[in-house]
């Protein structure tokens, strides 16, 4: 299904209506029907970022939503929204400068910025620098940008020094993503080792991942016998629907920023109406995808956590660092 740019345009003036597991909104019930956006009372809606590809690993696009099916704790739920165009995204660069990063600062800089050259034009980026603190890198008063020279020097801003706070640069980058207008949300991490510095915990990583609808991809460059952190990246990146890599040398990180800019530009958005009657609050998520009986793979995030009410909207790490 194609959805012409008008369409979109009225979808964006709906975005903090329909990203929000809480929002009070509904969707078109057909690809004509632009006008059935409407107000609706106390319906949540769950949005998935899609990726499909073929047995070849090729990108597939131009399917309909009828070539989908989703399915919540093993039971079919009817796909309320569908989008398959290549929509502007709200991006966070996630970069650790640990002392131990010093030397592959360079690469990551400018693999970052061919990244940002290669993404849509309306593309918002912004970019979190974390060592022992997180360092907003863009400057104040300035949430998100598509200006290549500020975003230069928000990657080179700060020294590569100090400890690891991973799971405290993935919260605050959570949080300040969903800030943004647009209509899907990713974050790249790039880190080089264990986290060592952070205030929250692992598992309250996760239940921040859990109730986001934010897709994460993930960079490892680990120096051999280093302490590692590949499994809360491949654990973060399958539960959001991103992907995980690891570059065997500093110089294949710009090759791999590319396999991430493909991926961002070839996906899916699906919307649907949680299980009212399920008394769950840990749901698990499944895409099927079938076209003209060709059996396709579908990537997306695995489960999602009903938010608790009243959940604080604020920084729930509370360690930025101004300029």
């Amino acid at each position: 299904m194609q959805i012409r740019h008008a369409r979109l345009v009225i979808v964006h003036g709906l975005l903090s209506c329909l990203f929000s597991f809480n929002a009070q909104c509904a969707f078109p019930q057909s690809p004509d029907a632009a006008e059935g956006f409407h107000i609706a009372q106390q319906v949540n809606y769950v949005l998935l970022d899609v990726s499909v590809r073929d047995t070849k690993g090729n990108f597939v696009m131009g399917l309909s939503r009828g070539d989908f099916l989703v399915k919540e704790n093993s039971r079919t739920r009817p796909i309320s929204g569908f989008f398959a165009e290549d929509a502007p995204v709200a991006l966070g660069l996630v970069v650790d400068t640990s002392g131990s990063m010093r030397s592959k600062r360079a690469d990551v800089v400018m693999a970052g910025l061919s990244f940002a050259r290669m993404s849509n034009p309306k593309d918002q980026f912004f970019v979190v620098s974390f060592n022992d603190s997180i360092v907003p890198g863009l400057p104040p008063g300035i949430a998100f940008t598509d200006k290549l020279e500020i975003l230069k020097r928000a990657l080179y801003y700060g020294s590569a020094e100090g400890r690891t706070a991973l799971y405290d640069a993935v919260a605050y980058s959570l949080h300040h993503v969903e800030s943004g207008r647009e209509l899907r949300r990713i974050l790249v991490v790039v880190s080089d080792g264990g986290d060592n510095a952070s205030k929250i915990s692992r598992a309250d990583l996760r239940k921040m991942l859990t109730t986001s609808q934010t897709t994460i991809y993930a960079i490892g460059l680990f120096d051999p016998g280093a302490q590692s952190n590949r499994g809360l990246l491949r654990g973060i990146t399958a539960l959001t629907g991103g992907e995980y890599f690891e570059p065997k040398q500093p110089a294949d990180i710009a090759q791999v920023f590319r396999k991430i800019s493909e991926d961002v530009r070839h996906r899916y958005t699906i919307g649907f109406a949680p299980d009212e009657a399920s008394h769950s609050e840990m749901r698990t998520i499944k895409v099927l995808v079938r076209h003209n009986d060709e059996k396709l793979r579908a990537r997306t995030r695995t489960k999602y956590r009903v938010p608790d009410a009243g959940a604080a909207q604020s920084d729930p790490v509370g360690r930025r660092i101004p300029h």
